[in-house]
This record gives C-alpha cells, structure tokens and sequence, in this order.
C-alpha cells in the first residue's frame, strides 16, 4: 500500500466528517433561526400547496433568478444540472453491482461535464467582465469558482487526454466505504482531482456554496402569502404576550 492510498484515505474521512459536521451546525442553525414576520416574495402562493409548487420551481428550474437575470440563470442553471449528472455518472464507483439508472446516463454525465465546465466559465467571465459585479466580488468568490472549474477540467483532463486506471479506482472508492483500503493508482491527474473535490467537500458548509439547504428555510421562499388568514407569531413573540398578559 502506498502513501498516497493513506494520504487520500484519511484526506476523505477527514473532510466528509468536517463536512458532516459543518452541514448539522449550519442546518441547525438554520432551524433556530425565528422568521420574525410574514415576509414571503410576492407574487406569492397563499396556500401549503402552492409554496410546495414554487419550492420545486426554484429548486429545479431558478425561476427567481430567470425573471432577474437571463445570462446568470444560462450558465447556473447549465452548471447545477451538469453538476447532479455528473455526481450520478460517479455514482458507478461507490455501487456494485452499479445501479440500471446510473448505467443509462452515463452518456449523459459524459457530455454534462463539458457542460459543468462551460457554465463555469461563463459565471466566472461574468465577475470580470460586468463592471459592478467585479467591484463587489471578492477572493472567496473567485476561490469557489476555481475550485469547481480545476474539479471539471481535471476531471475532463482524465477522460479525455490522460486516462487511469478506472477499475482500481472504483476499488480504491468501494474500500473507502467499506473500509478496507486498497491501492490507489499512480496518477498526477487523478491525485490533483481527488484533492480538490476533498477540497470542496470540507470547505463546503462553511462557504457560500451552502445556499442549497438555506433555500428551504428562506422565509421569502417558504411562507405563504395568508398573513390576514392566519397570524404569524414567532415563538419568542408568543412568549412575550404571554408575559404581558
């Protein structure tokens, strides 16, 4: 066994509990949070059904950021569904026997990650070419997007340019989960890949990447538009009426 196997081994574990970790605290954190007013972004449902029909909408087609922004909404909406392809086509290295529905799109996560490549560049073009938007990014933003465009084109660089040995590393994957570890191919693509993507994962909940589960606790996105049906009361309002009663 070489180095490299228990350097990645440890690198993985490491991250994934730090990313464990870091996605329960800001979860709970979110959850804790009171929204102190009916603030829902109106045009808004006035019912549970409806708020559940918009939550869909925004989670699978950004239909807030199609009616802000056209160009933004291209390349991030192009990089979102690249990027759940391409985690479904990586799904083949953790299953055995490897699901059917992971067999039938792997064409698909092939050509995704071009795509995922693509709407990169083109959000990270954006923080240099609109004047007002490079004026407020900072170097966190331009870290996350070359985070992310360094795991696709590493990734890319592998398929199509400089190949590894693919079995091993499904087997490398397949003894992580299991824990028993097997050798890690030789590779500098594949090292540099599997760094970043560690990378990303640990860094995930504490960055601004985490505004995926922070949507559902928006209560811009959550609430109904029924503040005259039903009175919305914070529980630490509640405790203070209690207290003036």
């Amino acid at each position: 066994m070489n180095a490299a196997t228990v350097v990645f081994a440890l690198l993985f574990y490491a991250a994934t509990l730090t990313c464990v970790a870091g996605l329960a605290w800001r979860i709970r954190d979110y959850a804790r949070t009171p929204a102190p007013l009916k603030i829902p972004t109106t045009p808004a449902p006035t019912t549970t059904g409806g708020v559940v029909l918009r939550m869909l909408r925004e989670l699978t087609l950004f239909e807030s950021l199609f009616k802000a922004n056209l160009w933004i909404w291209l390349f991030g909406w192009m990089f979102h569904v690249a990027l759940a392809l391409v985690l479904v086509r990586h799904l083949r290295y953790f299953t055995e026997p490897v699901w059917f529905w992971v067999v039938w799109l792997q064409p698909f996560g092939l050509y995704a990650g071009l795509a995922m490549a693509a709407g990169l560049a083109g959000l990270w073009a954006r923080r240099f070419l609109v004047e007002r938007i490079r004026y407020i990014s900072t170097l966190s933003d331009h870290l996350m997007l070359a985070l992310l465009l360094g795991i696709a084109i590493s990734g890319l660089w592998m398929k199509f340019l400089s190949h590894t040995d693919i079995v091993a590393v499904k087997v490398y994957a397949l003894g992580l989960i299991l824990f028993d570890w097997q050798p890690l191919p030789a590779h500098f693509g594949l090292y540099l890949h599997l760094f970043l993507v560690a990378a990303l994962i640990g860094i995930f909940p504490y960055s601004k990447l985490l505004h995926a589960p922070g949507l559902f606790f928006s209560p811009g996105r959550n609430q109904a538009d029924d503040p005259r049906e039903q009175r919305h009361l914070a529980p630490w309002a509640a405790e203070l009426e209690k207290t003036k009663v």
